[in-house]
Order: structure tokens, then C-alpha cells, then sequence
């Protein structure tokens, strides 16, 4: 086992990192901010390096300080988290060249991942279901871009190959409007990712977001953990997450998931990942991959019973899967509902004290949170403050007992989205199940 974990991020993630570290007897490093000095996890680790200003650019995105501060704590591997570096290739690379362990993928499969049309040719070849598209980069051949573009049927998608985040595509309605589209697209990707490649899909126009939790170790052992519905979107951002999906088709649910084990022994994926899909009319269609831990993995272990941070220190320290697959039964229903410090009419950020906090609780219900009463919420990182996380024997079980926990929660001193998240819990469409990725941003009149 790993001997000392220098925690690379902050937050309610880098808490969940400190806590399944400690329950294996791995000693901790948190690393922070000069505006994180009183994180929760800083708090409690057995060290804790400052390693810049405010600016995650000088800080958490600073890969020599992060790096020299595992040198000088005697660390042993070091964990990213999700954001900030957890996805970056170079750093995992210089992470593993430094003599530390990179708690994740190789770096040689991140780049593969990272690459849109690269990770669409890995799956194509492994089996997994993919979106209609070019199959690889558009050149300057308009004809045989048009060509493509008629034979997929409008509306096509153009999306750069480093996009991500809702970044990076503009969907086409008509060959009028292609090249021009194409166009910009390259231009706006060159300058937010410094890599102009792009390609085009079919444009899906109701598809729900589903999406595989799978664990790999590297030597031969690859297992999923069932799926789950992350459609409740605005502006590409997930809101609110279920496991499992409801109402799929249950034949293409079982190839798909069958579909993902098998890529991963396939390309010799090591470490806990998700494969995205839009899923409509009974079919999935590969999106992309995040070689990471996701911001909803709890959902999945409340089902599973699966703690994926601690497969994630297990796998890196040259263990096997604790678990078969034949030992992972979904049991129960599980919601998770992000908490955000902005405006639940504008979602303007809403930085600032924390004059009380309240956690909800009992039977079924877990809180994944960094803040604490008296904390302040800089300005300066994404507004995600904690996770509300819901289960029951059912789905309609573990909805209700969301909207108790909703209730019961008090965030005092700033402005949270849980009014939002009542009025999301309580929607009537959504009691029901299964809505697609636009039904939020409708709802809301954007």
C-alpha cells in the first residue's frame, strides 16, 4: 500500500480523498492555496504544504510546486482528484518521471481520452457503440465534408477534438450553414485549446445522459459499477444525478456495460474512469471518456456498496480489484443533488462567510462537504460547495427522502442553489424519470 498521498486539489473532493486514505493507514499531504489555509482537509491531514497564491494557475495548476512538495513530505504517490490536473497527461507523465505514483491512468491512455476522435477509433475498435460522425478529423475538402454532413443526416454536431465542458461545438442545421460553422469552430478551439481539429457528429435532439462507472486494475481486472442518468443539465453542467438510470432498455443496457469492460482490458485501462453516452430511443452512443473519479461517484457506491477512491488507492498501489463482478448488485436507488454557493434565479457566484451550516441527516442520506460554520467561500474556484446524496430500497424512496434532507439543510451568510434543487425534486416530470438533457434549460426559460 501507498505509504504517503500528497492530495493534489481542495474541496469537498480532496476531504473524500483524506478520509478513504486514513481508512487504509495511508498518511496524507494537502497541498492548498493561500486561500484554502482553512479547508476542512488541510485541517485534518498530516501535513499540509502551501504552494501559492489564490490563482489555481500559481497553485493548484502549478505542477513544479506540486511536485516539490511531495519531494520534501517524502510522499509516495500523489492523487488528483477531478478539475485541475486530474485529466492533464503531461502531469501524470511527470508525476510517474519524478518517482512518485500517479494515482489514475497512464499517461499514454489520458492523452488517447483526451483526444476526442482518437478515443471514438479506440472504442469503435473495442465495440462500444459510437454517435454517427466523420470517424476522424475534417480537412479542408469542403465536398467531402458536405458529403459526410448529407450521408449522416441534419442536424450535424462540430466539435473540437480537445473540447470539453460544454466548450468547443456548434450544431449545424443546414449545408447552408456547414463550412462557415466549421470555420469558427476551428478558429474558437485554437484559441481556447491551442488545437484546432474538429469533427462532426450527429446531432442527437432528445437524448438522455447516461453514463458507466468502471474499474480497471491493470492487470486483467475490469469491472463495471452499473450506470447512471446525469441529464439534469444547464449550460452542459450537471445538476442533479440518479443511479441507476431509470427506465432503460435492458438488453442495451447490458451490451453497453459489457461493451465498456471489454474496452478496458482492451486498451489496458488502469484506474476508476466513466464512459459518457447520449442514450436515446434504446441506443447509446459513446460521447467520451473521463480517465478520473467523477463529481457523482457517490451515487454509485451507495447502489454498488463499491468504494471507488479506495479501489483508486488499491489499483495504484499495484493491488487487484477487491471486487468481481459477479459481487456488484445494485441494491436500492441513490440521488445526488450538487449544492452550489450562487443565485438560484441568475446563478451568479455568491463568494462570502458561512455564518451557519447545517447538515442534514439520517437513514440513507450522506453529505460530502468541506464548508463548516465560520468558513469563507472564496471567490476564486468553481461554486460547488457540497453534495446532497439520497438512498433508499426505491427510486421513489430515495426522492422523497432528498426532499426531506433539502429541507432540513441550512446554509446561512450566502446564497445557494438549494432553492432551486427543492423546486427541481418536486417537478413532476422529474418524479417520473427518464427526462432528457434539455428539460432543465427549458424549465428554466434558458
Amino acid at each position: 500500500m501507498l505509504e504517503k498521498v500528497v492530495i493534489a486539489n481542495r474541496g469537498e473532493i480532496a476531504l473524500r480523498i483524506l478520509r478513504a486514505c486514513k481508512e487504509l493507514g495511508i498518511k496524507t499531504v494537502a497541498v492548498h492555496s493561500k486561500a484554502d489555509k482553512d479547508l476542512m482537509h488541510v485541517r485534518l491531514a498530516d501535513e499540509a504544504v502551501c504552494i501559492g497564491p489564490n490563482s489555481s494557475t500559481e497553485s493548484y495548476l502549478n505542477i513544479p510546486r506540486i511536485l516539490s512538495a511531495a519531494e520534501v513530505t517524502d510522499a509516495t504517490g500523489i492523487h488528483p482528484g477531478y478539475g485541475f490536473l486530474a485529466e492533464n497527461a503531461d502531469f501524470a507523465e511527470m508525476v510517474e518521471n519524478s518517482g512518485f505514483t500517479f494515482i489514475g491512468p497512464t499517461a499514454a491512455t489520458i492523452r488517447v481520452m483526451g483526444d476526442k476522435v482518437a478515443a471514438i477509433k479506440a472504442m469503435q475498435k473495442s465495440g462500444v457503440p459510437t454517435v454517427p460522425g466523420s470517424n476522424g478529423p475534417l480537412d479542408d475538402d469542403a465536398e467531402r465534408t458536405m458529403r459526410i454532413a448529407k450521408e449522416i443526416g441534419y442536424p450535424v454536431i462540430i466539435k473540437a477534438s480537445a473540447g470539453g465542458g460544454g466548450r468547443g461545438m456548434r450544431v449545424v442545421h443546414s449545408e447552408a450553414a456547414l463550412i462557415n460553422s466549421i470555420f469558427v469552430t476551428k478558429a474558437e478551439a485554437k484559441g481556447a485549446f491551442g488545437n484546432d481539429v474538429v469533427y462532426m457528429e450527429k446531432f442527437l435532439e432528445n437524448p438522455r445522459h447516461v453514463e458507466v462507472q468502471i474499474l480497471a486494475d491493470g492487470q486483467g481486472g475490469a469491472i463495471h459499477l452499473f450506470d447512471r442518468d446525469c441529464s439534469m443539465q444547464r449550460r452542459h453542467q450537471k445538476v442533479v444525478e440518479e443511479a441507476p438510470a431509470p427506465h432503460m432498455d435492458e438488453a442495451a443496457r447490458q451490451q453497453v456495460l459489457k461493451s465498456c469492460t471489454d474496452a478496458c482490458l482492451e486498451i489496458g485501462y488502469r484506474g476508476a474512469g466513466t464512459f459518457e453516452f447520449l442514450y436515446e430511443d434504446g441506443g447509446f452512443y459513446f460521447i467520451e471518456m473521463n480517465t478520473r473519479v467523477q463529481v457523482e461517484h457517490p451515487v454509485t457506491e451507495m447502489i454498488t456498496g463499491v468504494d471507488i477512491i479506495k479501489e483508486q488507492l488499491r489499483i495504484a498501489s499495484g493491488l487487484p480489484l477487491s471486487v468481481k463482478q459477479e459481487d456488484v448488485v445494485i441494491e436500492g436507488h441513490a440521488f445526488e443533488c450538487r449544492i452550489n454557493a450562487e443565485d438560484a434565479k441568475t446563478f451568479m457566484p455568491s463568494p462570502g462567510k458561512v455564518t451557519q451550516f447545517h447538515a442534514p441527516g439520517g437513514l440513507g442520506v450522506r453529505v460530502d462537504s468541506h464548508i463548516y460554520s465560520g468558513y469563507s467561500v472564496p471567490p476564486f474556484y468553481d461554486s460547488m460547495i457540497a453534495k446532497v446524496i439520497t438512498h433508499a430500497p426505491t427510486r421513489a424512496e430515495a426522492l422523497k427522502r432528498m426532499e426531506v434532507a433539502l429541507d432540513e439543510m441550512i446554509i446561512d451568510g450566502i446564497k445557494t442553489n438549494i432553492p432551486l434543487q427543492k423546486e427541481i425534486v418536486r417537478d413532476a416530470h422529474f418524479i417520473e424519470g427518464g427526462m432528457n438533457i434539455h428539460y432543465l434549460e427549458k424549465k428554466l426559460g434558458l
